[in-house]
């Protein structure tokens, strides 16, 4: 069975920094995009930023040269860094992976920005 754990959320005042990775477990053949949504309180999942298996990128407008997304295809990892915090960035994070037709998704990771 494959699981996705996120890992690296956290408080962090504005203009801070963090990691987020996320690892699956069990086998994925042929993982074609890896992505981070995230959903904020009374509002719908949001796409952030993902990256295909030849090595594109694609990141929201909010979130465009302070968010940066990159994939680990040997570990079936990808990490989102995020700088330049703001508190509008808080929300919880969530990791998806994209197989053929198939799509996994893990439980989320809480950012909290403070201003």
């Amino acid at each position: 069975q494959v699981q996705l754990v996120e890992s690296g959320g956290g408080l962090v005042q504005a203009g801070g920094s963090l990691r987020l990775s996320c690892a699956a477990s069990g086998i994925i053949v042929s993982i074609n995009v890896m992505g981070w949504y995230r959903q904020a309180p009374g509002k719908q999942r949001e796409l952030v930023a993902t990256s295909g298996s030849g090595g594109s990128t694609n990141y929201a407008d909010a979130v465009k040269g302070r968010f940066t997304i990159s994939r680990d295809n040997a570990k079936n990892t990808v990490y989102l860094q995020l700088n330049s915090l703001k508190p509008e960035d808080t929300a919880v994070y969530y990791c998806r992976f994209t197989a053929g037709a198939l799509n996994y998704w893990g439980r989320g990771t809480q950012v909290t920005v403070s201003s």
